[in-house]
């Protein structure tokens, strides 16, 4: 296969004839979404958001063991939650082979396809020929040039395409530039099987032609598969798609994304991550793609700029750290009452009531400042609903010397005289109390930091005191105050 940098880039208004670009995402349903398929249906989302087209959904369901309805639903869930979702109702491979089997029957009439009859064992014995002759395997049958009526009868049979044997197919492709593959390296592939099932190959094919699709954006894993499904195309006499073929995603060791890489299904970033759709939305964009040094991308400014001509040739890697990095910012962004929501569907039911909600609400601009996920913002928000006496963390427990004590004590006694309980007053009585007693500001909020929250991590102390309070925060400091009062107000 030989490759040069000719992007075919005056290609990508459309195929000769074709009014309005169509493309589509074609997932197998035998998981969840995988991260890289997200991608690839991201690509064609924005391609024919920018050209003014049609995005569809096709789920590829041929393989009936392992294709399921949850699968079906987990890929429609992810795509829903990026805001991908298709234009139509999804297509159903499966639903249509008739149709495929129609084609199959129109390439034999056409003399563009024959029927098979060599038999497992042959092939078998021509294969290991080949390997012990140190020598490609090509199907070289001896029924596509017979004389049908030489053919045995009863006989269970495949039918073949008759691929082109001479000369060389290209592909102006969009991503890898024009890509040549010699004839003779493309074989008569089955198109029917012996039960009249289709294979994949010719359903790709008939189902990318009847939905209108004028650019096949995909993996590049599928090059290779383009060059066999251009001879089902042309013997049909269709109009040849636009092709995209989009380099696959590594892992941060450049090799190919596993498992053992983390995560793969986009369901376990926004899960068991707490990644925000816009964030994953946003990172995928620029995994092979970018504009200068833009980082931060919104989804209308990605529909306008988006053009698959910029994707690189070359793998991406992922980073999780630049993900998280990304989450953060989109975090920082977000309104307040929506990453309320977010965060307290993973407390574990301590957000139990409409105040609970409204104080979380109000924590937020305090709390998103420091959070890279929503786990972590959770956690953090955690401290305003626990319950007395607070648990403390080793370093809270640590820090809480008798020494500690006993200031926390001094410190509660001042606080229980403050009536505004304003961030404001409370921080300029806390800076009183410190000159007064010669102490720095950070010796008196350490520990009034761990009473109130059980961590020695928090937002601003000032506004901690102001969240939980003026009763509340008493009655922590109180509980680890080493005062006659401990506990009380």
């Amino acid at each position: 296969m030989a490759s040069d940098s000719d992007s075919g880039a005056g290609a990508a208004k459309g195929r000769p004839g074709a009014s309005r670009v169509v493309t589509r995402f074609a997932p197998s349903p035998t998981g969840y979404l995988h991260i890289g398929g997200a991608r690839t249906a991201l690509f064609n989302w924005l391609f024919a958001r920018h050209h003014g087209g049609k995005y569809l959904l096709r789920i590829e369901d041929t393989d009936r063991a392992r294709s399921t309805e949850p699968a079906i639903e987990a890929i429609f869930d992810g795509l829903r939650w990026l805001g991908i979702d298709g234009d139509e109702p999804a297509t159903f491979q499966f639903a249509r082979s008739e149709r495929h089997a129609e084609v199959a029957q129109a390439l034999l009439d056409g003399g563009n396809a024959y029927k098979c009859y060599l038999t497992p064992e042959e092939l078998t014995a021509r294969r290991e020929k080949a390997q012990a002759e140190r020598r490609p395997f090509r199907i070289d049958s001896e029924w596509r040039d017979c004389d049908p009526a030489t053919a045995p009868a009863g006989a269970p049979f495949v039918v073949r395409i008759k691929a082109p044997r001479e000369g060389e197919t290209v592909i102006e492709d969009l991503v890898q530039g024009k890509v040549t593959v010699s004839n003779a390296e493309i074989d008569d592939f089955v198109l029917l099987r012996s039960d009249g099932t289709p294979t994949y190959m010719l359903a790709v094919v008939v189902d990318d032609h009847d939905m209108g699709v004028t650019h096949v954006i995909r993996g590049d894993d599928h090059l290779n598969n383009a060059f066999r499904q251009l001879a089902i195309i042309h013997g049909m006499g269709w109009d040849v798609p636009i092709y995209a073929h989009v380099p696959l995603i590594h892992g941060s060791d450049g090799a190919k994304l596993s498992k053992r890489h983390g995560a793969l299904g986009v369901d376990a970033y926004r899960d068991d991550m707490g990644i925000l759709p816009e964030a994953l939305f946003n990172y995928l964009l620029r995994l092979g793609w970018g504009h200068g040094d833009d980082e931060f991308i919104a989804r209308e400014q990605a529909v306008e700029w988006f053009d698959i001509v910029h994707v690189g040739k070359s793998p991406s890697r992922f980073d999780t750290a630049k993900l998280l990095n990304l989450n953060g910012h989109y975090i920082r962004e977000a309104d307040d009452a929506r990453l309320a929501a977010l965060a307290a569907e993973r407390m574990d039911g301590q957000v139990a009531s409409d105040l609970d909600r409204d104080l979380l609400t109000r924590a937020m601009p305090f709390l998103k400042v420091r959070a890279k996920d929503l786990l972590e913002l959770a956690a953090s928000a955690a401290f305003l609903f626990a319950q007395r006496p607070l648990s403390l963390d080793a370093k809270a427990e640590a820090l809480l010397t008798p020494d500690a004590r006993t200031l926390l004590g001094r410190i509660r006694d001042r606080l229980a005289g403050e009536n505004g309980w304003t961030s404001e007053g409370l921080e300029a009585s806390l800076k009183s109390m410190a000159e007064e007693i010669g102490l720095g500001l950070g010796k008196l909020a350490q520990p009034l930091r761990a009473a109130l929250t059980g961590q020695t991590t928090s937002p601003g102390i000032f506004d901690v005191l102001t969240l939980l309070g003026r009763e509340e925060s008493l009655a922590r400091i109180g509980a680890q105050a080493d005062t006659p009062e401990a506990g009380q107000i």
